[in-house]
């Protein structure tokens, strides 16, 4: 990130314009919606600016730009066509401690104008950090067209009971979960039809009822969090994710859905790596109760799905037993996200009419499955946590008949940018695997719909 987005109050202060043609007039209308008063510099000024800067109680110094024109200013724009007067600008700024903005020119700017979606007070800023302005314009568009324009409205609203609300919820936290609730009901829908006295009267009648020991009571979310790309998390998980107060999370949560959490959730790490916890699971399922006990809304994240080889059936007896309200949020099981991202479709009419999840290894870690069972023609086999079991999976297969040359592709990393697909058979694909660097998390697929890669492989 090279810039931080800042909300900047500019209400009375003094802002440096050098320039006096268009350019300079629509940063002029920009910072005088934003209260400042305009000191415009430039030998010739436009009539539409001249009147803007006198309008904002500034002032308009017809002359070429020296240093003493940055005496007293908040910032500095420099918008002229002269790169020799925008280059002495930008270092008589730095000099003195003046942020400066030198339009379209990056390197001369230490802040930047975002794009804006404007429901003041509530306001949007949209930043490509100078690399692409029409792409930031292009990103505001299309938020233009998903927030009502009344939302300003709302947000005035809101506004205005703060205050009465802080009194009755002394806990932010309530208070958080308060205008959540109401957001999440009649009160938006109420304000977007335009009727703002039946909102009023419904906000204060929640205001009076508000409950502290009911808003402040815990909560459990246990949220699939999918195979590993954000994008295939369900819109429930994220809602419960950005109203988590504490986000437990392990190594198959990447780093591109953990940064959806709240800025002020507290992120808990309780990994593995391979077969050893850094939390055991017993103290998992004993934190989960721990942080709800104290009020707070605790998202279990996942990944895939909670249900399917993810525990948490085992993290929610603890959760049950101790009579805490939860949720269970399903997630795009890893079987299927990984296949779907390596073009290999777990089913087909040409050569499989179902398909069997199964586990590399059981709890008590060994790999004694019944694989008599498991060898069922026009079926696809899927092993979850097969990657340090392979040899042993594919021996056992073999050993109780399948065909030596049934293709099987390992998934690695799977729905991410670096996934990695390794293809072979039975007897090929262990010292395949034992040549090359591959990284858990990786899926083990079995059956002749491997053929099918990379024919259906996705490369959006």
């Amino acid at each position: 990130m090279d810039y931080l987005p800042v909300a900047w109050r500019l209400r009375d202060q003094l802002a440096l314009i050098v320039g006096g043609g268009e350019i300079a007039l629509r940063k002029a209308r920009l910072l005088a919606r934003a209260g400042a008063r305009l000191r415009v510099v430039s030998p010739e000024v436009e009539a539409e600016l001249d009147a803007l800067a006198v309008q904002s109680g500034g002032e308009v110094i017809v002359a070429r730009y020296i240093a003493e024109h940055l005496h007293g200013v908040t910032l500095a724009i420099g918008a002229t066509d002269d790169m020799s007067v925008n280059q002495q600008l930008h270092q008589d700024a730095l000099h003195v401690g003046v942020p400066v903005n030198v339009v379209d020119n990056p390197p001369l700017c230490t802040f930047i104008f975002p794009a804006i979606v404007d429901r003041d007070p509530l306001l949007i800023s949209i930043s490509s950090g100078g690399a692409s302005p029409v792409l930031a314009r292009w990103a505001r568009s299309k938020i233009e067209t998903l927030l009502p324009t009344r939302l300003g409205e709302l947000a005035s609203l809101m506004g205005r009971f703060r205050k009465p609300l802080a009194a009755k919820l002394p806990q932010i936290g309530a208070r958080r979960l308060f205008w959540e609730g109401l957001l999440d009901g009649a009160l938006m829908e109420t304000v977007l039809a335009g009727r703002t006295a039946d909102a009023e009267q419904l906000l204060q009648a929640a205001v009076d009822d508000a409950d502290v020991e009911t808003l402040s009571r815990g909560e459990v979310y246990l949220v699939g969090a999918g195979p590993g790309d954000p994008d295939l998390m369900t819109f429930r998980a994220l809602r419960l994710l950005q109203k988590a107060d504490v986000v437990l999370y392990d190594r198959l949560v990447g780093a591109g859905i953990l940064e959806l959490a709240r800025r002020d959730a507290d992120l808990v790490y309780v990994g593995k790596a391979r077969d050893q916890h850094v939390v055991p699971q017993e103290d998992i399922n004993n934190l989960l109760v721990h942080y709800a006990r104290q009020g707070k809304k605790v998202c279990r994240l996942k990944g895939g799905d909670p249900f399917i080889f993810g525990r948490g059936g085992e993290e929610l007896d603890s959760v049950v037993e101790a009579g805490i309200p939860f949720q269970v949020v399903p997630g795009v099981t890893a079987a299927a996200g990984c296949a779907a991202y390596a073009g290999i479709p777990l089913t087909h009419r040409d050569h499989a009419q179902s398909v069997r999840f199964v586990t590399g290894h059981r709890k008590d870690k060994s790999v004694d499955l019944p694989w008599a069972s498991l060898i069922t023609p026009g079926e696809t086999l899927v092993f979850y946590m097969g990657l340090v079991s392979l040899s042993q999976i594919c021996q056992g297969l073999l050993g109780a008949g399948m065909d030596p040359n049934m293709p099987a592709a390992m998934v690695s990393r799977g729905t991410l940018a670096d996934q990695q697909v390794l293809m072979g058979s039975l007897t090929t694909l262990p010292d395949i695997i034992a040549k090359a660097e591959v990284a858990a998390p990786s899926l083990l697929i079995i059956g002749t719909v491997v053929t099918l890669h990379p024919r259906y492989r996705w490369f959006g």
